[in-house]
């Protein structure tokens, strides 16, 4: 005999697959407006920036390798010259020996954290350092100003600003970033391939150097290149210890200038649309350009990532 299904439970179902739908479809607008929202947010941008940036070569026909190789920056001069030169010499020379100081420290600490002391350096050290990452960066410029500054004054020659103020400010501000990565790859190794090595008559630092390091080495490049990111983009804290000097230093305890410290030195002294204000946008390109190739570089190595 069939059963009959009563219609008020029948009613009821109706009513709840319609819901289904709507809550289907207003999910799927609402997240594919967003996307449209951030795509359209990042191609304004980058046309922004870049079309301000060429008005530097195409408007007032500055030679682009004038822009990149000269030495003497001084858009205002008569004559005018617009060398970029010293400050892009300034940001990788402070983000690249930023990454070389942090690099090990954050390997090391996530090894210690994933490998030494599970449980206490999970549910302890990394938030901890984790912290780090919330530090205003003026606090750390502040920091810096306070602190190391005096210190490199008092050892080595100088007034103490300079690349090397610059890097290690830097190294402290890029070290969350790049525990976070390294701690999530190897947290994310096989446990299959400790045990391999292990029952193989392994010691503990035999895996680590031997399996561990070498499986998660793309991943962990990953995070360091992260780093030289995050420090090739920062403008408050490198300002205040590097000196911002547009000269190109002969050690690492003379004064610097970045790209980031000298579009925010001179930004708000330039009439829009004016040669120099021009030439900063052109220095605010090769940032973005370089954020590009970072960019790629973390993907290619997430591509080669074995785990």
């Amino acid at each position: 005999m069939a059963q009959t299904i009563p219609k008020k439970t029948a009613g009821n179902g109706r009513s709840a697959g319609k819901n289904h739908f709507v809550e289907e479809w207003v999910g799927k607008v609402y997240t594919t407006l967003c996307v449209l929202f951030l795509v359209a947010t990042i191609i304004a941008m980058v046309y922004f920036v870049a079309s301000r940036g060429l008005s530097t070569f195409f408007k007032d026909h500055v030679n682009v390798f004038e822009l990149l190789g000269g030495l003497k920056w001084s858009p205002e001069g008569s004559p005018p010259s617009f060398g970029a030169f010293p400050f892009i010499f300034g940001s990788f020379s402070t983000s690249l020996l930023a990454a070389l100081l942090a690099a090990p420290l954050s390997i090391c600490a996530s090894i210690f954290m994933i490998e030494i002391t599970p449980k206490f350096g999970r549910k302890f050290l990394q938030p901890v350092i984790e912290l780090l990452a919330g530090i205003p960066s003026v606090v750390y410029g502040f920091i810096g100003l306070s602190v190391i500054v005096p210190l490199f004054r008092d050892i080595f020659p100088g007034q103490g600003l300079g690349v090397a103020a610059g890097a290690l400010v830097l190294s402290i501000m890029i070290l969350p970033t790049m525990t976070t990565v390294a701690t999530d790859a190897l947290a994310s190794l096989p446990a299959g391939l400790k045990e391999g090595s292990y029952a193989l008559g392994a010691t503990r630092w035999q895996t680590i150097y031997r399996v561990v390091i070498p499986t998660t080495l793309p991943s962990l490049m990953t995070g360091v290149v992260l780093g030289i990111a995050r420090a090739f983009g920062e403008a408050l804290a490198v300002q205040m210890v590097i000196g911002n000097a547009p000269f190109v230093p002969r050690s690492l305890f003379e004064s610097a200038s970045t790209l980031t410290s000298a579009i925010t030195l001179s930004m708000g002294n330039t009439a829009a649309g004016s040669t120099h204000n021009n030439a900063l946008w052109s220095l605010a390109l090769i940032l973005m350009l370089m954020t590009f190739v970072f960019v790629f570089i973390v993907r290619w190595l997430e591509g080669r990532s074995k785990l």
